[in-house]
Order: C-alpha cells, then structure tokens, then sequence
C-alpha cells in the first residue's frame, strides 16, 4: 500500500526533493484534454523562484493551446528516469496540477527572460509572434519515488 504524506506550503518553501526536480530536468509532459480525449505533450520548463507557476511555449496553433483555450486544468509531470534499471527504485516523478493561462504584456517580458535563462536555445521560437509563452498555476504537487512513497504539497489560496 502507497505511503502518503501531505505538506501544506510553508515559510521556507518548497521541499528538497521538489526543488531538485524542478532545478535540474530540462522536460516535462504535459497533459491536457478535449472533449473527454486526453492528450500528451513534451514541453521545455521553467519554474518561477517560488514554484508557484510552471512556465512552457507553444503555438496558438498547436493543439495544446487549442485544448487549453477550452479547459486549463492541466498537469505537468517532471521525472528523473535515466532509461536505466536501477529508475525501478531511484527515479522519482513530479506531477504538478493547476490550471494553465497565456503570459502576456509586460508580466511576458519578465516570464520570458526566466524562461529563456533555462532554454537559451528556445529565444527564436519564443520571441516568434506566433509563440504563446503559457503558465501552470501549480495548486499540488505529487512526488512519487520507490512506486510507493507519495508526498503531496498543496500551496495555500
């Protein structure tokens, strides 16, 4: 039986092992849906210092954006796999839940550079003006490590 502990946020911030997923992997899959069809993408992130927004680009055309524009609940799912045996029991997986809106304006500006800090090779695709530059606000995260430890870390409203 899968072990639970939930942590609400407090003054120090995130957890460690949240903190380390988030600093160093470069990909996420996102997860969207429409019309009762789920739908898997491979995004570049970036985290905010707080952990709070979960940012990622896209088309307007692409059909995330498209599914987005319909329902933002979204999830993002970060791990540390390595495509080795020993993931079985080491690699651990970040599932964080919320709901996704486009960056824009100024507030665009400032998310964009923080962005493009972690994915310099990105600044052409971003800076296009067909890119969306879009935020998850994280509302849970779910660490999953050893198939049966979960912590689950919810940030207050």
């Amino acid at each position: 039986m899968p072990s639970e502990k939930i942590r609400q946020t407090a003054p120090q911030g995130l957890p460690p092992e949240i903190r380390l997923l988030l600093a160093s992997q470069q990909l996420a899959v996102l997860a969207t849906h429409r019309q009762g069809q789920p739908h898997a993408s491979l995004v570049a992130f970036a985290a905010s210092a707080d952990g709070r927004q979960l940012l990622f680009a896209t088309t307007r055309t692409s059909r995330k954006y498209v599914n987005l524009q319909m329902d933002p609940r979204a999830a993002l799912l970060i791990d540390s796999r390595g495509q080795t045996a020993a993931d079985f029991h080491e690699a651990q997986a970040l599932t964080a839940k919320g709901s996704v809106r486009e960056v824009t304006g100024a507030e665009r500006d400032g998310l964009a550079s923080l962005f493009l800090a972690k994915h310099p090779h990105l600044r052409e695709f971003v800076g296009a003006p067909t890119c969306a530059l879009m935020a998850l606000q994280v509302q849970v995260y779910e660490v999953a490590s050893r198939f049966q430890q979960v912590l689950t870390y919810r940030f207050s409203p």
